[in-house]
């Protein structure tokens, strides 16, 4: 089988461990790393292998296939160069700052025959795939995400940074038109909010309560589902879950088998497996761009909502 040689855009918090694992990967060499920051490629090289590129066009002539971890502003720009050059991308979440950018760049992968897979890692926990084969029409969703201050991402909000990742996955099961959101957000040490809640009903009467903060002292990744037979309960970070369900007149627990295994690392083999066999990648630019669409509009809703963003109330002298 011949080697698919990688390379990561981004090697910063996060590309770095894309670059860890295409080194690790069988069949596939870590060929290639770029940064604007030149010491972040010299250090993942130095690290995990690979040339340290000085361009973008000096890394594309390396790569067959490419992660793109770079700040969420970069994505539409560094994506569209890499796809018009043939490259196979994996981008980070969100794949793009706004939905054109998101659905252009899924049309250009396409013009090129190209894979897009975007980085909505949850969906490789085996938790939740766990889960997913008990799953039958989920009426209520729970899902809360917090964590500490990450002292990253901050050229976006917590619903697009974290929230992003829950929305994809609810849009996955429940498969349903959104009708109505309901949203509240505050920031707390960013421009944007760091803590948010939003109320999603669901056209066929399905509805979710979702929960995200980056201001939380401990992590905290679970979602409950109610559906109408059972109650499933998900620890992402444990990868752990159970379901509940009446029996003869008595509520019986399950534990939910989990194979664990770094959802990373799972991500990234599937995305070669995808680039090397012209497979349909399990998030795409599209299901990528729905998830984005969502947060805009819950994003949105928040700032409109923002009292520092009103202008004060016009004061009449006595």
């Amino acid at each position: 089988m011949k080697t698919i040689r990688a390379g990561v855009v981004g090697p910063g918090s996060i590309g770095i461990n894309h670059a860890r694992i295409y080194s690790e990967l069988p069949d596939c060499e870590l060929v290639a790393v770029y940064d604007a920051n030149k010491s972040y490629a010299e250090r993942a090289a130095a690290k995990y292998g690979g040339k340290p590129c000085t361009s973008l066009e000096e890394f594309a002539a390396l790569v067959d296939i490419a992660s793109v971890a770079t700040p969420t502003e970069s994505h539409h720009e560094v994506g569209t160069f890499l796809l018009k050059k043939g490259k196979h991308l994996l981008i980070e979440k969100p794949i793009a700052t706004n939905t054109a950018q998101a659905l252009d760049l899924a049309s250009t992968a396409a013009a090129n025959n190209c894979i897009l897979q975007v980085g909505h890692i949850e969906r490789f926990n085996p938790g939740l795939e766990a889960l997913e084969q008990q799953l039958a029409n989920p009426r209520f969703l729970e899902v809360t995400r917090l964590s500490p201050y990450p002292n990253r991402s901050m050229d976006i909000g917590v619903v697009l940074d974290v929230m992003i990742h829950d929305l994809e996955i609810l849009l996955h099961l429940v498969r349903s038109p959104v009708i109505s959101v309901d949203a509240v957000g505050i920031a707390v040490l960013s421009k944007g909010e760091d803590i948010a809640n939003v109320r999603i009903r669901f056209e066929n009467g399905c509805v979710a309560n979702l929960t995200a903060s980056r201001i939380s002292r401990d992590k905290v990744r679970k979602v409950r589902i109610f559906q109408e037979d059972a109650y499933l309960s998900l620890n992402y970070q444990k990868q752990s879950g159970y379901i509940l369900r009446l029996n003869k007149g008595a509520i019986k627990r399950e534990r939910v088998k989990v194979v664990k295994g770094e959802p990373l690392q799972r991500e990234l083999a599937a995305f070669v497996t995808c680039a090397r066999e012209g497979l349909v990648p399990r998030v795409t630019g599209h299901e990528a761009a729905a998830a984005l669409d969502l947060a805009i509009r819950i994003t949105k809703q928040i700032e409109e909502a923002d009292p520092r963003k009103k202008e004060p109330a016009l004061q009449i002298p006595a």
